[in-house]
């Protein structure tokens, strides 16, 4: 998959993300789970959904692509972070 396709396809998960981060299909639901009421636990389980897939796009190298800068070929070191 060619660098621009990866890009697209993160912009569309991101889209989705935005889409259902209102509970629509909870909306006049008044059940609750656990003593919490059930669209809570949905923004619980999306946040959680939200955190995996952004710490997999910044691994991935789109958040450098996006903001314009090359990845780096070598990490920098935990304790050496500052380079000359």
């Amino acid at each position: 998959m060619s660098r621009s396709q990866r890009d697209l396809v993160w912009i569309s998960t991101f889209a989705v993300l935005v889409a259902f981060a209102v509970p629509w299909p909870l909306w006049g639901v008044d059940r609750v789970v656990a003593g919490l009421p059930v669209w809570i636990w949905w923004h619980v389980a999306w946040l959680g959904l939200c955190a995996v897939l952004f710490s997999r796009f910044v691994r991935s190298g789109a958040w450098e692509r996006g903001m314009g800068r090359r990845p780096e070929s070598e990490p920098e070191s935990a304790l050496g972070g500052d380079r000359p």
